[in-house]
């Protein structure tokens, strides 16, 4: 059913909460008013909240279902559809399905294989199938110290629906891992390395930035420039981060680790992106700045669930609470990853934009998901 009207609902437009009725006709948003309304089959919402679809921009969870534990590849197509499945019934109704392009082949147990292309198609076929429930996008991650980026971005192109490249450094002691401590633990209890092994794979690293890095930033730019997808960073440290960001268009800043990033990415108006685990938890698993720090600065303009799909309403509400502003609060997961990315028919209530809804109660400050709809068909 894609032709539907929800009344008694507290609708979150943009910059307010009204309380009215919301009509849907061919997955469409066709009105919103004040007060009832005369439909004899209008769906009674109970008072509880309606806001748009929710919109993630970078998730991991994806890699998690087609990997669910080291060295074990899960059938994919079970992989994806389970992944779609989890995602609708959190209120996530577009989604740029992260995964990483670049590989290291030389290192054995230490590197990484190739997978990107071959999972995008899997994921598109399904799409064309009527398969899946939501909206689904690719978000290239580019590793840049990698040693076969170049090669496996040239394998996509504008017919991909590639929507977001981010440029990814990873190389210890600048960045998301400025502590190198604390990548040890990190990666000494996921690939279970010895000491001897963390330093000789840290090193290693070193010669990956030092061969590659230069040509293969550049090869993302313009990459990125060649499938019509928007540009993000990764973990700007520094105002000087930002400022290359800001050379090669960079639109969206994806988990600045400083105060002094998050301010410059204000500065010229490239949207800064925190995680939800983040927020949730009070803090950055790897020591970097917290995401409420920047939230009560006004530093933050986009949430992702990046590992913890649910977390991304969770967060939502807290924000609300924070800021003591509903609509802002649903604009860091709807409008502005909307806008970020430039999907101008979504992430907003208002006619003639997809019918991507979710509609929630809050029982004791939690969010309670009883109704998701994409493009007017209820998936969850």
């Amino acid at each position: 059913m894609t032709d539907f009207t929800l009344t008694n609902a507290r609708i979150v437009l943009e910059a307010e909460v009204i309380h009215g009725s919301l009509r849907v006709e061919n997955g469409k948003i066709a009105d919103v008013s004040t007060g009832g309304t005369a439909v004899p089959s209008a769906i009674d919402a109970g008072g509880d909240m309606v806001i748009p679809g929710l919109i993630e921009l970078h998730t991991d969870n994806l890699e998690r279902h087609i990997e669910p534990r080291p060295k074990v590849d899960w059938p994919h197509q079970a992989a994806i559809l389970a992944h779609d499945a989890e995602l609708a019934s959190v209120g996530i109704t577009t989604v740029f399905d992260a995964m990483r392009v670049g590989s290291i082949h030389t290192r054995g147990d230490a590197g990484y294989g190739k997978y990107a292309r071959n999972l995008s198609r899997e994921v598109m076929h399904l799409r064309d199938l009527g398969a899946l429930k939501i909206s689904h996008f690719l978000h290239l991650r580019a590793e840049i110290c990698s040693e076969t980026l170049e090669a496996e971005m040239a394998e996509f192109g504008p017919e991909d629906r590639v929507g977001l490249v981010s440029l990814m450094d990873h190389t210890p002691g600048q960045r998301q891992f400025r502590d190198i401590e604390k990548l040890r633990d990190y990666v000494q209890k996921k690939r279970g390395m010895s000491n001897a092994e963390f330093d000789d794979h840290v090193n290693h690293l070193y010669e990956l930035r030092d061969t590659y890095a230069v040509r293969h930033e550049a090869v993302a730019v313009a990459e990125a420039k060649r499938y019509g997808a928007v540009l993000a960073s990764h973990d700007d440290t520094t105002a000087e981060h930002v400022e290359v960001s800001r050379q090669h268009g960079v639109r969206v800043a994806e988990f600045p680790t400083t105060i002094e990033a998050a301010q410059a990415c204000k500065l010229h108006g490239i949207a800064a992106m925190m995680g939800a685990p983040n927020l949730i938890r009070g803090g950055s698993h790897s020591g970097n700045v917290a995401a409420h720090e920047l939230a009560e600065r006004g530093l933050l303009d986009i949430v992702s669930s990046d590992y913890v799909p649910s977390a991304l309403m969770s967060s939502a509400m807290l924000l609300a609470d924070l800021w003591d502003d509903i609509p802002r609060a649903i604009a860091t997961v709807t409008a502005n990853p909307a806008e970020a990315v430039g999907l101008s028919d979504r992430g907003r209530i208002a006619p003639g934009l997809h019918a991507d809804l979710v509609r929630i109660a809050r029982i004791e400050g939690m969010p309670v998901i009883r109704g998701v709809w994409s493009h007017g068909r209820q998936v969850g």
